[in-house]
């Protein structure tokens, strides 16, 4: 048996039901889902292949900035614009390119901030006019992320997001505590450090405030998380305290279940194998990355561009002789799937760490 089997819909984009089925299957059996950012079709499509490769479920997510990079440099984004219209548009395309790659998507969308919240609310808008039409959200989920603003406003307007999104079966994820580190324009670099560490009653306040709306949410718990990478030594990660957590709510609630809570673990660029290991024993079911895969995009490209440097200098003329033509060689179908290839050898990676490979 595998996740496939708790699925109705074994390929391409997933909802409602299913998301829920595959993250209680990912904690059941210890693996956590790879959440990959995403800023073009390329990116996509290598994050796709990686995937499909490994036998593996993936989650596709876009940042803002992302979202608005997918919309073209030359849109404006007053008003979100760009970010909304990016969004809507990348997700039409990976709702129609991921059943060709034959597994289950999340399409996740991440970090939106309290003045991003007019991007939530614009693909809020198309999820309700996709459902409207189609039984179902256009989006599998969103992450509200309000951990910057005082733990009772952070509670109070992610309940009514949610609120917004039940009536989808669309998954929220929320985030207490702060990520450090700088990504996609927000600097948490001169946090103070406590504000790293989320503390086990502030969770069972989110579990008690979210769960008589709706069980489609996980929470972004901070335990020394850090956006980036960084040398050995500067992060000080405590995943031990994601299973003080669990047990703290697993009590109050007086569960059944020894993991009542689905855990995300953000800022996972640079992160060991043990401690990707320990979170996901804790109830991590999702892993975002995003900086190691950036890197590794571009050493395709870089590596090519490097060792054809005499082939890319003129569009005729390379150390074969004068009159020969380069086409093949900046040909962007060829330098970009270099890119691609990198890309899917460092997401493969990623799926072997988190224990992700061959689960379906």
């Amino acid at each position: 048996m595998g996740a496939s089997d708790v699925l109705s819909r074994k390929s391409g984009v997933i909802v409602g039901d299913d998301v829920l089925k595959l993250f209680q299957y990912a904690k059941q059996h210890k693996f956590a889902i790879p959440a990959i950012n995403v800023t073009s079709s390329s990116t996509v499509v290598a994050s796709l292949e990686a995937a499909r490769d490994a036998k593996s479920p993936i989650i596709i997510q876009m940042s803002q900035g992302g979202a608005a990079y997918f919309a073209g440099k030359g849109v404006s984004n007053t008003g979100q614009f760009a970010s909304i219209q990016g969004a809507i548009s990348a997700a039409h395309y990976i709702r129609s390119i991921a059943p060709a790659y034959g597994i289950p998507v999340i399409l996740h969308t991440d970090h939106c901030a309290k003045k991003l919240l007019p991007w939530l609310d614009g693909m809020l808008a198309a999820d309700e006019k996709y459902f409207a039409e189609h039984g179902e959200p256009l989006f599998s989920s969103h992450m509200i992320d309000l951990s910057e603003e005082e733990k009772v406003e952070n509670i109070r307007i992610t309940k009514q997001y949610l609120q917004r999104a039940a009536p989808m079966k669309q998954w929220l994820e929320m985030e207490i505590g702060i990520t450090g580190g700088e990504e996609d324009g927000v600097d948490n670099t001169d946090v103070d450090n406590s504000s790293l560490y989320t503390q086990p009653e502030d969770i069972y306040e989110v579990y008690t405030a979210l769960s008589p709306v709706s069980p489609y949410f996980s929470i972004a718990a901070a335990f020394g998380n850090v956006h980036g990478v960084y040398k050995p030594g500067n992060v000080k990660l405590q995943p031990e305290l994601l299973g003080r957590h669990q047990e703290y709510t697993k009590k109050k609630i007086q569960s059944k279940e020894d993991q009542p809570l689905f855990l995300v673990f953000h800022g996972g660029s640079g992160s060991s194998k043990e401690e990707f290991a320990l979170g996901i024993s804790h109830g991590v079911v999702k892993v975002n990355l995003d900086t190691d895969l950036q890197y590794a995009y571009l050493t395709g490209i870089r590596d090519y561009v490097v060792n054809k440097k005499e082939y890319l200098l003129q569009q005729v003329g390379n150390p074969d002789g004068d009159d020969k033509p380069n086409k093949k060689y900046f040909d962007p179908r060829v330098w970009v799937r270099e890119g691609e290839k990198t890309m899917t050898a460092r997401v493969k990676v990623a799926l072997s760490d988190f224990n992700t490979a061959n689960q379906l």
